[in-house]
């Protein structure tokens, strides 16, 4: 017989795990289907400030502290201008309440919250692998049948279901509606390394960003002495690849001499892993009885590491939605187009900045800021993450993004070739995309 349950999450991690915590504590019967086991490996380890208030709010906060790397800024390094380096600093954004986060290993951060929801309730389903899905009347139960590790299979009837299979984008693929971000695309390659050379003092565990000629670098010091390094390129960077990927990622590395610096006397610690296809979006975000939560709805890129606290935000948000779907089936739509409408808010606020981050006007800007209209407050509040409360930064913002095009507009011939620049590239990352896929 099938088990019954209000809520099926496909994903155990933070996003899953942070919908089925809160939805456990109102009462409903959830069950998290993780397809591994945790601890399990995951890349994105850096937090953004907005992420604690919610850490705090289920219950997690000490936990995390025990484990994280305290992260009171950011800097950005480029090769392209004469002050090389650029420190932010959270306090100085335009909430001062939030002046720090944390980078932490994914692997022991997700099983924090992975633990925490099963401890206020929830069923969790571990090397459970969720391999179909049926919704065959329009806000009827759904039927889910997922496969054990061991090989058994497990069938399930819910009232709703909740998407947070990160890259997998189970439903998004299941419904066909998954796309290639047309406006961004990238690649990664990514390792561990014990040893590099860190900023001095309170800096210590700052996440550092090296531009480069390809795309740009993220350098994340972690709590146990590691370092995460990766290189986020043009996917047809990626695809003229001709030796090991070990091999090519250190090439990669040696075209940003202010990071081989850094790692010259470092040891590598891990395998190097390279992933494509790394900014999407699906089409929608909900149905009838089921939605679609963090990157298992679109993930763009990991330069302002947002996707944490987007998907942990998005869970909060999934949360209410789910409980008045459940709860007040006649408010259902509203809640769910209040949902998307709030989901892509986020979305939309950090993309903005994150397609023009490789622009020579974006690295201006970023490298010789300036806090006229407050933009410097503003900005920074962005990249803490503060882009759902209350805080009063849109006309800041707006006047930044007027400042961005005032400059483009200045430096015309510049700006002229980027674009250039930018649309060859995407061409020859659009062309090897489809050359993957038809292999």
């Amino acid at each position: 017989m099938a088990t019954q349950c209000d809520v099926l999450v496909i994903g155990g991690g933070p996003g899953g795990a942070t919908v089925g915590a809160l939805l456990a504590e109102r009462g409903y019967r959830v069950v998290i289907a993780e397809k591994g086991r945790h601890p399990r490996f995951h890349i994105g380890e850096s937090l953004l400030p907005a992420n604690l208030p919610l850490l705090e709010r289920l219950g997690v906060g000490e936990a995390v502290r025990d484990i994280g790397m305290v992260k009171w800024g950011a800097e950005f390094v480029s090769p392209w201008h004469e002050k090389s380096r650029q420190e932010f600093q959270f306090a100085d954004a335009w909430n001062k309440d939030m002046p720090y986060a944390y980078q932490v290993r994914r692997a022991d951060f997700d099983t924090i919250l992975f633990r925490n929801a099963a401890a206020k309730g929830a069923t969790t389903r571990e090397g459970c692998r969720v391999q179909d899905v049926a919704f065959p009347e329009e806000g009827a139960k759904a039927y889910v049948s997922a496969r054990h590790e061991d090989g058994g299979v497990e069938d399930f009837e819910a009232r709703f279901v909740i998407d947070a299979s990160g890259r997998d984008t189970f439903l998004g693929n299941r419904f066909q509606m998954k796309r290639r971000n047309p406006r961004h695309n990238s690649a990664a390659l990514f390792g561990h390394f014990r040893g590099a050379t860190r900023n001095d003092g309170r800096a210590e565990g700052n996440i550092s960003i090296f531009w480069f000629e390809h795309g740009w670098f993220w350098f994340i010091p972690l709590a146990d002495g590691t370092t995460s390094v990766g290189a986020v390129v043009w996917p047809h960077y990626l695809k003229r690849r001709d030796k090991p990927v070990e091999a090519f990622f250190r090439e990669t590395i040696a075209l940003c001499p202010a990071l081989a610096e850094r790692l010259a006397g470092a040891e590598l610690v891990s395998e190097v892993s390279a992933t494509g296809n790394f900014s999407y979006g699906c089409e929608r975000s909900y149905g009838a009885n089921h939605l679609l939560l963090g990157d298992a709805f679109s993930f763009i890129d990991p330069v302002f590491s947002s996707g944490v606290m987007l998907a942990m935000h998005g869970g909060f948000l999934a949360a209410d939605a789910v409980d008045t779907c459940l709860s007040r089936p006649e408010e259902a739509q509203s809640a769910l187009r209040a949902y998307d409408r709030k989901v892509r808010q986020g979305l939309r606020e950090f993309s903005w900045f994150i397609y023009r981050v490789n622009h020579p006007t974006m690295r201006d800007l970023f490298m010789g800021p300036r806090n006229i209209f407050r933009v410097q407050e503003a900005l920074l509040s962005v990249l803490a993450g503060d882009v759902f409360g209350d805080t009063p930064i849109w006309r800041s913002l707006a006047a930044f993004k007027g400042l961005y095009y005032l400059h483009s507009l200045y430096h015309f011939r510049e700006s002229m070739r980027a674009f250039r620049k930018r649309r060859e590239r995407r061409r020859l990352s659009a062309q090897a995309a489809l050359t993957t896929e038809s292999e």
